[in-house]
């Protein structure tokens, strides 16, 4: 796995701080601003295949704890709740015709502003798992990676995302932390938006098991 987190206690409290501010006012003023749009993705959820356009599954967070994490609707109601769908075998089948376009550009992500302001997550982390991914979250626990809440990006989510194996994300949660800063958080963010533009690294079904085996 390579060199485990530093000590997180180092002159980190200070921008711990500053960043939980920062979320704070982030979230906020974005999610008045996306309001509407975010109100027509949700009619949009809604009018491809009626029902519920949140959807909301556990999540392991800060310390290892469970919380709820909320995202727009992107598969059949029908669909398995707690599978990766990067695990399904026909991914397709589920996915509906605007989840697949919320899915490529990230849209779907967008009510994870709420997990922001309620302290659940921040803008830049690592990204949060479900609790049925042991092997990666065991990886988390051995090096420190639970010592941060999860963020909507992160340094796997720009390098790869889900071309990455398991110890290659758990590698780029570590260098996170080791690296733990505004600096890295501001470059985390400008590089994000190329890669969501581009959809790269979004892998689903059978290629991302393909990619793992």
């Amino acid at each position: 796995m390579g060199k485990q987190v530093k000590d997180f206690s180092e002159n980190r409290a200070g921008y711990a701080l500053v960043k939980r501010i920062l979320d704070i006012v982030f979230a906020a003023v974005a999610l008045v601003l996306l309001l509407v749009p975010m109100v027509l993705i949700g009619l949009a959820v809604y009018m491809d295949d009626p029902g519920k356009v949140i959807f909301a599954q556990y999540r392991i967070g800060r310390y290892g704890k469970a919380f709820v994490l909320y995202k727009f609707r992107t598969m059949r109601r029908d669909a398995p709740r707690y599978v990766a769908a990067a695990e399904l075998l026909a991914p397709e089948n589920y996915i509906t015709n605007v989840g697949r376009f919320l899915r490529r550009t990230s849209l779907d992500e967008l009510p994870q502003l709420i997990n922001i302001l309620l302290g659940d997550m921040s803008l830049v982390g690592p990204r949060p798992l479900i609790p049925q991914e042991k092997y990666i979250h065991r990886l988390r626990e051995q090096n420190g990676v639970y010592r941060v809440r999860p963020g909507m990006t992160g340094l796997a989510q720009i390098n790869g995302r889900d071309k990455l194996l398991p110890d290659e994300k758990v590698r780029y949660d570590v260098a996170y932390l080791n690296h733990f800063g505004c600096r890295q958080d501001i470059s985390i963010i400008f590089a994000t938006l190329p890669g969501v533009l581009s959809g790269d690294g979004i892998l689903e079904g059978s290629v991302a098991r393909d990619r793992r085996e």
